[in-house]
């Protein structure tokens, strides 16, 4: 074994920039000495303390950790980085567990999703559901996928998973009513029943649900057919109809597999 290798050798060896080598020498953590030519030759010792950088920069230590260790190394402090260590690994074995959580959820809701028939009236009791909302107007796909974008930016930091995230859109009933297919009025994220900070409350009651597959023009004929058959069973239309997206483009491509549900709020 060599007792000394120069930078590209090193930076081969550990996978490591040049620029990281150099900065590295730089905070003084590693020293390299200088051959006649000038160029840099790193000891035995310096590639002991790769060692060491690289498992700690794997477990995301900062630099000015990892050359506070290197100054002060003893068994004291070496005891207390690897129990910092350990309570590293702890916290991402809980949130892969969260994670694999969040995925079973969403692989189940998915399933249960594809078997649901389309184009069938059901009443349904549903809870109070605190919302977050973005209200702009909205009359085409694109302008939806951006308006849903620009909501989940904004709450980003309280939101848990976007994929489990429930969509809707209010329906605008002006829209409706000139015939303009897919206006809406604002579009929104249903949150997790605890959640303590939300824009607006969707009011418990009777839903009138119907569902529809297919792409999104279809929805003003649903919703009109909807509001037909409310109007034939004697229900009282309260508030405005709105849809909620089970399965769309965060999915499939396939437009046919998209399933929408509509609800409105009957007496």
């Amino acid at each position: 074994m060599k007792d000394y290798y120069k930078i590209n050798e090193i930076s081969k060896l550990y996978g490591i920039g040049v620029d990281s080598l150099r900065y590295y020498e730089k905070l003084g953590i590693l020293k390299p000495r200088r051959d006649t030519n000038g160029y840099r030759l790193y000891s035995l010792k310096d590639i002991y303390k790769l060692n060491i950088i690289a498992d700690l920069r794997r477990l995301d230590f900062s630099m000015k950790q990892i050359r506070e260790y290197l100054e002060h190394q003893s068994i004291d402090n070496t005891l207390a980085l690897l129990q910092e260590e350990e309570e590293y690994i702890t916290e991402q074995v809980k949130q892969l567990k969260l994670r694999k959580q969040i995925i079973r959820d969403r692989m189940a809701a998915l399933k249960k999703a594809v078997k649901i028939e389309p184009d069938i009236y059901t009443v349904k009791s549903l809870p109070e559901r605190p919302c977050v909302r973005l209200n702009e107007h909205i009359t085409r796909d694109e302008e939806m996928d951006f308006a849903v974008k620009k909501l989940h930016r904004k709450h980003e930091g309280k939101i848990r998973d976007f994929g489990n995230l429930a969509i809707g859109a209010a329906v605008d009933m002006e829209d409706l009513q000139k015939g303009i297919t897919g206006g809406y009025h604002n579009v929104f994220f249903i949150l997790e029943p605890s959640a303590e900070q939300y824009d607006f409350l969707i009011p418990e009651g009777q839903y009138l649900s119907c569902y529809y597959r297919g792409e999104y023009q279809k929805s003003t004929e649903c919703i009109n057919h909807m509001l037909s058959f409310a109007g034939e069973k004697g229900y009282t239309i309260r508030g405005n109809p709105f849809e909620l997206y089970l399965i769309d483009n965060r999915e499939t491509i396939r437009q046919e597999e998209f399933l929408t549900e509509i609800q409105v709020r009957i007496l």
